[in-house]
């Protein structure tokens, strides 16, 4: 564990779209040579989520609280080696029906002083159908979610059809999906949260995820949203998530109110902490204990942890604080 440190601090000196690339293949290398394993203890893990959902047992299947937020995997090139690591899931995506190169560079950016990335990426991917291949191969017993979105020249108004067209390719081969309608980083995809759009959103989807789950079992299928979502819209939200009976809600996304000095964009990372929490906090008052609730955003720490499971996070996700701490931090929240 201590060369995995020493190996993410010395990540931080190259460029950062770079490092990413360079820490993902070497974790993957170091995995098919068997010496992964070595470095961290490999936990068991049962994989029978869509099971444990119809039962209305959904957070029982997980060996720890600790996943990995989407956008650190985004084509699946990784789940087996991030699967080593020793969290309970990992999301990938976002994904969209088509590949697509995302907004130009440089499109992502660290803050070491303040422990904050800022991307404004794009949902840059390689397609649903690479997607889809990858998941057939994934060795790991992992469980897997997929965050899926639209292509951004998909007018708002087709929104829907490229939500639909990714949960049918996805649904066989991923234990749940994640709505992603709350990146900063895809011009205008945040109206997507506006009553009325959601509200055709979600009625499409969970009638699509109904006649998906007669051929291959219930999948459960949440709604990832915004931070900066005022408390009014907050609400409907949350309120639209239940009567259209989705299964779960992440909190949260990037927020876009900042003023990093790297210009517009999604923030994560220490600086979001607060800002996240009290989201978390709001939600789980409106929905109680009705939805589980995955946490992402700031989680730096095993205090930072603590503050997400006691906002009423049922389960939490981890991007920026394993950018910045490396595998010892996943180490240290799943023996919590």
């Amino acid at each position: 564990m201590k060369v995995l440190g020493f190996f993410t601090k010395l990540l931080h000196f190259f460029p950062e779209e770079f490092s990413h690339l360079l820490a993902l293949k070497s974790l993957k290398f170091l995995h098919l040579i068997g010496l992964l394993g070595l470095l961290v203890p490999k936990q068991k893990c049962n994989n029978n989520l869509n099971q444990h959902i119809e039962k209305g047992n959904f957070l029982s299947n997980f060996r720890n609280k600790i996943g990995f937020a989407a956008g650190l995997d985004k084509n699946g090139d990784y789940i087996d080696c991030l699967g080593a690591l020793g969290v309970a899931f990992i999301e990938v995506g976002t994904i969209t029906p088509e590949a697509q190169k995302g907004n130009p560079r440089p499109r992502l950016f660290r803050n070491k002083k303040d422990k904050s990335l800022l991307n404004r990426l794009g949902f840059n991917n390689k397609g649903v159908d690479y997607l889809v291949k990858r998941l057939k191969n994934r060795k790991s017993e992992i469980i897997v979610g997929t965050s899926i979105g639209k292509n951004f020249y998909t007018p708002n108004e087709k929104a829907f059809e490229d939500y639909l067209l990714c949960l049918e390719k996805v649904y066989e081969h991923t234990d749940y999906v994640a709505i992603n309608i709350s990146s900063p980083n895809t011009e205008n995809l945040r109206e997507l949260s506006d009553k009325e759009y959601l509200e055709t959103l979600l009625s499409k989807i969970k009638s699509k995820q109904e006649d998906l789950s007669s051929l291959y079992g219930y999948k459960p299928v949440f709604i990832k949203i915004s931070p900066d979502e005022q408390l009014e819209n907050l609400r409907e939200i949350c309120n639209s998530v239940l009567i259209y009976k989705l299964d779960g809600i992440i909190c949260s996304n990037t927020t876009a109110e900042h003023d990093d000095k790297n210009g517009n964009g999604g923030l994560s990372g220490k600086p979001l902490k607060k800002k996240a929490t009290e989201r978390l906090t709001i939600v789980k008052n409106i929905v109680q204990d009705k939805l589980p609730i995955i946490a992402s955003g700031g989680v730096m720490s095993a205090s930072d942890h603590k503050e997400k499971i006691d906002a009423g996070a049922d389960l939490v996700q981890i991007y920026t604080g394993f950018i910045f701490e490396g595998p010892e931090l996943v180490r240290e929240l799943v023996n919590l």
